[in-house]
């Protein structure tokens, strides 16, 4: 059973149609979402793997989906994201041991999901672009970690 995709699926085309009843909302809430995840003190990745347990505690199959997601596109690691989801255990006892195993199963399928994509590319490359041949300094790029690909292009509640 997919904890990931299919339950954002499920959630795309009510939670659109929530969205154009009542726009306002959903654009105070974008607002709260953006700064409470934004980068500060604390990294993106580990907001969102906060974001993941706290899903986990209010037992939200949307939640653990949207931040399992977020937290692969931001760069945590499957340990990571087992470690956040077993502080679960510890403040919600029983019921975080269900959920928590969905939400690994969640971040699974999209970490699985983006290292085959990522294998892809890699095979994709140019010869000699592992290198860094053909680049104006010799340098490969690399990716801002703080602003992965792909991130903040979804609106809050979006699945």
């Amino acid at each position: 059973m997919s904890y990931g995709k299919a339950v954002r699926d499920e959630l795309r085309v009510p939670t659109r149609e929530l969205r154009h009843a009542i726009p306002q909302v959903y654009a105070g809430y974008k607002e709260l979402h953006d700064s409470a995840l934004a980068a500060g003190a604390l990294d993106a990745r580990t907001k969102e793997l906060i974001a993941l347990a706290i899903a986990v505690s209010k037992e939200c199959d949307g939640c653990i989906a949207a931040h399992a997601h977020a937290a692969v596109q931001h760069g945590a690691t499957p340990q990571e994201a087992a470690e956040a989801i077993g502080v679960t255990f510890l403040m919600n006892g029983g019921p975080a041991t269900v959920y928590g195993a969905r939400a690994f199963a969640a971040f699974r399928e999209f970490y699985d999901q983006r290292a085959a994509t990522d294998r892809t590319a890699a095979c994709q490359q140019p010869a000699g672009s592992e290198r860094g041949i053909g680049q104006a300094n010799g340098h490969r790029l690399i990716r801002d970690a703080r602003r992965p690909s792909g991130v903040g292009n979804k609106q809050p509640g979006d699945f």
